[in-house]
């Protein structure tokens, strides 16, 4: 992984509990050893979506290849008495030296798709439960609310400017899957420096407040940006805050932002005055609780740019991606729960996409990687190699190269797939 792509190291301690039962017993009884696959799916994906967008992937890698129990974290194991002392022993020199193989990030994931096949001992990859699925299900998430909204947006810049919204830690990883996605910019700083995505920010209604007019606030901004800078114009009235930032950066103005009121005539009619102003080139940004519903229906208004917090990092009503992390072969012989509602299909597999001559995907078809159907000439295989004796491989896919892969993999969806309201996935998955 490229530097800037290097996450923070994730204490082992985000196993849980029941995986150290698991662990623990196995060891008791000799199967910790047998070769295992696990594979991570989604069985459905969230009410009114058609099309799930993975995201995380490298922050998984680079989380399992520094997957370790310190001497801190086993002497609270030890000391809460969670694992005996041969599990104990055992987690002292953990590391994982098996396979990964999956959907790079960026690609479209559908009910059924493997997004993340993991093979190794069942003691070194059972415990990659937690961690593997705590960042596929948030990142990917966001990613998904992420894409929909771009595709509203319809060319428009976002800005994510959730960081506020969600947990320190979360939005770091949200302002990354949102990037992912096709988010321009972020206000959070730390993802700006850990993964190099563009920040961008503006001031809030403190600032404005701070100072005795709203004028001197603008002319204190002005003076310390410039004029290309951003003015919040809707502290007090819109109309004389308008007003009162021509007057302050002139006509060279770069934009004003509207964070509250109904956005859509108040950015009508703030086109109108910037232009009887002077400030032609004025740029319109809108925020304030907005999501891809209400992205979508300004699309016919006079926008530039649209400042998104809470709706995407929290995943626009569906926080989760609902992926489970599933056992499905044991010793080369397929495994499969039965459960009513949650069977999962049993052995190794992996997956690809059809197409027609035209670019437009027609199908997922999931195989057994030992049985691999007739590959036709549209056809493109989704698995790439991920990591290998427990390191991730080399000349891994950028975040840059995710955003691209995304905005191909959208581009080939039939147009319904794009739609906001309720339907069937996008693409059928079919089981060979």
């Amino acid at each position: 992984m490229a530097a800037a792509e290097q996450s923070a190291s994730s204490t082992a301690l985000l196993t849980d509990h029941y995986e150290l039962t698991m662990l623990g017993s196995a060891l008791a009884d000799g199967t910790e050893q047998r070769d295992c696959v696990f594979e991570v799916f989604a069985r459905r994906l969230p009410a009114g979506r058609r099309y799930g967008v993975v995201a995380g992937t490298g922050r998984v890698l680079d989380a399992i290849a520094d997957f370790r129990f310190a001497d801190a974290e086993l002497a609270q194991l030890e000391a809460t008495a969670v694992v005996d002392s041969d599990t104990l022993n055992w987690l002292a020199g953990y590391r994982f030296s098996g396979d990964i193989d999956g959907y790079p990030e960026g690609e479209l994931y559908f009910p059924g798709s493997p997004i993340l096949t993991v093979r190794g001992t069942f003691a070194e990859s059972v415990l990659l439960e937690t961690l593997v699925l705590s960042i596929l299900n948030h990142d990917s998430a966001v990613a998904s609310a992420a894409a929909r909204m771009s595709s509203a947006a319809h060319g428009r810049p976002i800005i994510e400017m959730g960081s506020r919204r969600t947990h320190e830690d979360a939005a770091v990883a949200a302002a990354r899957a949102a990037y992912l996605a096709g988010f321009a910019t972020t206000s959070n700083l730390e993802s700006g420096r850990r993964y190099g995505i563009p920040t961008r920010g503006t001031v809030a209604h403190a600032f404005m407040l701070l100072h005795d007019t709203e004028e001197a606030a603008f002319r204190a901004q002005v003076q310390k940006m410039g004029a290309d800078t951003t003015l919040l114009v809707d502290t007090y009235d819109i109309t004389a805050g308008i007003e009162a930032a021509v007057r302050v950066a002139g006509p060279e103005l770069g934009a004003i932002r509207i964070d509250s009121g109904d956005v859509g005539v108040l950015a009508r009619k703030a086109r109108e005055q910037l232009d009887s102003l002077g400030a032609k080139d004025a740029r319109i940004v809108v925020s304030g609780d907005l999501d891809e519903h209400s992205i979508a229906a300004l699309r016919a208004e006079p926008v530039d740019a649209y400042g998104v917090g809470t709706s995407v990092v929290t995943g626009s009503g569906a926080p989760t991606a609902g992926m489970v992390y599933k056992l499905v072969e044991v010793d080369g012989k397929p495994v499969a729960k039965r459960s009513e509602d949650k069977a999962s299909r049993g052995g190794r597999k992996s997956a690809l996409r059809r197409h027609k001559p035209t670019g437009t995907a027609l199908e997922e078809v999931v195989y057994p990687t030992a049985n691999p159907p007739e590959k036709g000439r549209y056809d493109r295989e989704l698995h790439i190699p991920l990591m290998r004796a427990g390191q991730p491989v080399d000349d891994l896919p950028t975040l840059e190269d995710g955003r691209q892969r995304l905005r191909r993999a959208l581009v080939s969806l039939p147009w319904e797939g794009l739609k906001l309201s309720s339907g069937d996935p996008a693409v059928p998955t079919t089981f060979s």
